[in-house]
């Protein structure tokens, strides 16, 4: 009887970790349900096309200040973004 009290909380335990998984990477997630309906891992790392309206002189230096600086205007405006909504870079 031992054993099998061990093997129920060993899948408790499981169970807990995979719900906390799922719920840290919800992405990663769908794509492996995406992969067991159709046989195809999708992208994980998705993009996507914005577009916004700006001050053109604003864009002008930031376009400047991102070609001196060697930065990808793209990957500057995702860190604002992140930082603006609390999230890690």
């Amino acid at each position: 009887m031992p054993q099998k009290n061990k093997e129920i909380e060993d899948d408790k335990k499981f169970l807990k970790t995979a719900k906390k998984v799922i719920k840290q990477n919800p992405d990663m997630f769908e794509a492996l349900m995406e992969f067991e309906r159709t046989k195809k891992l999708p992208k994980l790392a998705r993009k996507e096309r914005a577009n916004f309206t700006i001050d053109s002189r604003l864009l002008r230096k930031f376009k400047e200040y991102c070609k001196k600086n060697n930065k990808v205007m793209s990957k500057v405006i995702e860190s604002y973004i992140k930082k603006e909504l609390g999230m890690k870079n």
